[in-house]
């Protein structure tokens, strides 16, 4: 059972993220104007991690595998 203050954070939370761009994260108010429209920055990341699962799900697709469902389970080393 939930103390009534963890309930009212975890609304309140909950009313934050619904107030989010799924992709990026900022607020939608923000995001949405058109005056902000040249005010935000864009920066490039890689993840290797997941530069190797998309290699490993290119392998398997041009080996003739079925991507469908496909997880790929991505470790060190």
């Amino acid at each position: 059972m939930w103390l009534e203050d963890d309930r009212a954070w975890a609304l309140a939370l909950q009313v934050v993220e619904a107030d989010r761009c799924p992709d990026c994260g900022q607020p939608w108010d923000e995001a949405t104007d058109p005056e902000n429209e040249f005010k935000w920055r864009g920066h490039l990341a890689k993840c290797h991690a997941c530069a190797a699962a998309a290699r490993a799900i290119a392998q398997h697709e041009n080996a003739g595998g079925d991507t469908r469902g496909v997880h790929v389970h991505v470790t060190r080393g």
